[in-house]
């Protein structure tokens, strides 16, 4: 741009200097110099300009709640950077990379951020998809010139340290050989991998250290995570119940909230949440607070938050009464398994669409699974078959609204299938037969159907009673549904 502009310049003192007072020339020189820009402004950004400053407000690994295992290992790499001295004296090697791996929305770009301002260095941020060009070589100019910039911004900033963060690190270091048609992928992993091995070499001053982050990391090459490049594997999970419930607190710390809201609650209500999802929760809660013009949230306000996250907001559209009359039946038998097998689990029974779901029933888990047994698999396709069974004994028929329901039932008797905890014992499921995999998913689930059409077909008038109240109601919650239940039995 400098070189164009100076030409330009000069051009246009030439033409002063011969043609002295017409305007013309120049009129034509200015339309000259916009086509030029024009054209110019349309070719790819220059290589050197990979690799975003960080220009947003520094965050503390206080400001980081639900990864208390992560923090740790990381703020232990982090030491290295900031002792360097005590470092050397033990003989230890300074970690050149940490990998972040974890689901999206885990926090793994605000550990980075929080890295960067705990060991006082410069930051610098890329995504990997910025590296890969139809152009060969491209890629693994711009890898070369980042390294360099981080250096320079280092210097210029008079730090002895610096992090570079690359999200969505398995573009560019995704498993070489993948990509026959062009080489530009392999080569650009290949500089990295060139720069990473001279990091901390002799005569470099400068610490410089790479994060990575990705939600893949089955995708990416063996040489990329080899001991002297990326040293450290952090998992970034999701949080546990009292992750949730400090995050929770993390973001809405500046809202104002109803006094005596059980925030555990909140929790429980929110198994499979990540960080993104709880921010959006407290977020949309302020919204709809403020959408019934209330100066304070409501406990109220955080579990129509939850159903949003989960399911999107309302929808306008309303089923004909016929329509409307077999969800809530549906539902119904969803809820009504639900708490025959564990009591107290229901939080919510409603028949409001929202997203794609016509209705819902919200579970409360009574404490964070990481492992299932058979028998709570089992349990798991019971509920989810309650919908259709009690159409089917309420109504005469089904419906295709259990479609989804038989789907999650189907691939919950995969995983049985693959655990090793069905009749087949241990087994591949990709090296099963077909016909063997579909009939053994038919014998879990017809199993699992023909006891919840037992259970179900002695409390035919009690989903009737729930259904009339939910369909009264929209909505109820798992302690009206329970009372019900109870004033059923007692009529009985």
């Amino acid at each position: 741009m400098r070189e164009l502009l100076a030409g330009v310049g000069a051009a246009a003192l030439v033409i002063l200097l011969y043609y002295e007072s017409s305007l013309i020339p120049l009129i034509f020189l200015g339309a000259l110099f916009l086509v030029l820009l024009r054209f110019t402004g349309l070719k790819a950004p220059p290589v050197n300009t990979v690799g975003r400053v960080a220009r947003v407000k520094e965050i503390s690994f206080n400001q980081i709640g639900g990864q208390e295992v992560a923090k740790k290992e990381l703020l232990e790499a982090l030491d290295f950077v900031i002792k360097p001295q005590q470092i050397s004296h033990m003989g230890i090697r300074p970690l050149k990379g940490v990998m972040l791996v974890g689901p999206p929305g885990t926090g793994k770009t605000l550990l980075a951020r929080a890295a960067a301002g705990y060991t006082g260095s410069s930051f610098i941020s890329v995504a990997g998809s910025e590296f890969i060009e139809m152009y060969a070589g491209v890629g693994a100019q711009r890898v070369r010139q980042l390294f360099q910039r981080c250096r320079k911004k280092a210097q210029k900033e008079r730090r002895n340290s610096a992090i570079l963060f690359i999200d969505e690190i398995d573009i560019l270091g995704g498993k070489r050989g993948r990509h026959s048609s062009h080489l530009e992928y392999d080569q650009t992993l290949n500089q990295l991998l060139v720069e990473m091995d001279g990091l901390g070499g002799g005569g470099d001053d400068l610490h410089l250290l790479v994060i990575g982050a990705t939600n893949r990391p089955e995708a990416l090459d063996e040489a990329l995570l080899r001991p002297g490049r990326f040293d450290r594997i952090v998992q970034v999970d999701l949080p546990d119940l009292e992750g949730r419930e400090q995050i929770l607190k993390l973001h809405l710390h500046n809202k104002p909230l109803v006094e005596g809201i059980s925030l555990e609650k909140i929790a429980r209500e929110t198994f499979g949440f990540s960080g993104a999802h709880l921010e959006s929760l407290a977020n949309e809660a302020a919204i709809l607070a403020l959408r019934e013009e209330r100066k304070t949230i409501a406990e109220k306000h955080l579990l129509e938050a939850v159903d949003k996250v989960i399911l999107g907001e309302k929808l306008e559209r309303k089923p004909d009464p016929e329509e409307l009359w077999r969800i809530a039946v549906h539902e119904s038998g969803h809820a009504l398994v639900s708490e025959a097998l564990k009591p107290g689990s229901v939080s919510q029974v409603t028949i409001t669409p929202r997203g794609k779901a016509l209705g819902y029933v919200r579970h409360r888990p009574e404490r964070d699974y990481y492992l299932y047994t058979v028998e709570h698999l089992e349990e798991k396709i019971a509920v989810l078959l309650g919908g259709a069974v009690s159409e089917q004994l309420v109504l005469g028929s089904r419906s295709t609204g259990s479609l989804s329901d038989f789907n999650q039932a189907v691939e919950i008797a995969k995983k049985i299938i693959a655990a090793g905890l069905s009749g087949l014992g241990v087994v591949s499921v990709k090296e099963l037969p077909g016909a063997l995999l579909h009939r053994t998913i038919q014998q879990l689930v017809g199993a699992r159907e023909k006891w919840v059409a037992e259970l179900l077909s002695s409390k035919i008038e009690l989903i009737e009673e729930v259904a009339r109240l939910v369909l009264e109601k929209e909505k109820i919650t798992g302690e009206i549904l329970r009372r019900q239940i109870s004033a059923h039995r007692q009529a009985c």
